[in-house]
């Protein structure tokens, strides 16, 4: 018999192509990984050590589902990634190991209330609020490592009502997918479970209701939602 004191939150997860669940443990994101996508922000990417934020791991959106637009913003952006989920983790893990701790990837959207995260940045505040909201991870089917042999290359693509938004390719990443798992693992054990959002590329935007987004990453698969 269980000594919760409450019911225990469900388990979040995300599907897997060809059948079954991934459960998924935390949800950490790398920021401006894309030289382009750094500029755009008025950054300098050659100066600049990767550095992660996070967002809840019930704040997924799958199959296709629709995301509602949230509270307290006016300029929700779309952010195109690659996401990458462990199979096992350990800290300090080197380069040249990392990528055997990969279970498989998907597609996702790492939405934005850019206008709270904005404020966060001038008043030296942390980004939970615009990033880390309900319903802010959009993400597709996971598929096995072995679908994206090379993860340092392939298109990533964002639509939204069918006009392209972004579009770069995996070998722009400033921090290839190995170097951002043995980064992370120094500053924490990372473990089965954990799913890592590795960057967008240049071109993100404002969305606004009745928007259909469409992402795409070759070999990886799909990630879709409507903004309602």
């Amino acid at each position: 018999m269980s000594n919760f004191v409450i019911a225990p939150p469900a388990q979040a997860s995300i599907p897997v192509a060809g059948g079954g669940e991934f459960p998924v443990r935390r949800v950490y994101c790398v920021g401006r990984n894309y030289a382009a996508h750094a500029r755009e922000m008025g950054h300098d990417p050659d100066r600049e050590e990767p550095f992660f934020f996070c967002k809840p791991a019930d704040s997924l959106v799958t199959g296709d589902a629709d995301m509602p637009y949230p509270p307290k913003t006016k300029d929700l952006h779309h952010e195109m990634e690659l996401v990458v989920a462990l199979k096992s983790g350990g800290a300090n893990i080197p380069v040249d190991t990392a990528m055997s701790h990969v279970w498989g990837y998907a597609a996702g959207l790492d939405m934005t209330r850019r206008d709270l995260q904005n404020e966060a940045k001038k008043a030296g505040r942390p980004w939970d609020m615009g990033k880390g909201f309900d319903h802010s991870g959009p993400i597709g089917l996971l598929v096995p490592a072995s679908a994206l042999p090379d993860a340092n290359k392939g298109k990533i693509e964002l639509k939204v009502n069918g006009q392209v938004r972004q579009t770069s390719d995996l070998s722009n990443l400033i921090w290839s997918v190995a170097e951002t798992i043995s980064y992370l693992s120094g500053l924490v054990t990372l473990e089965a479970g954990d799913l890592i959002f590795t960057g967008t590329p240049e071109g993100v935007a404002a969305c606004v209701k009745g928007d259909v987004l469409e992402g795409f990453v070759e070999g990886v698969g799909t990630v879709k939602t409507t903004i309602v």
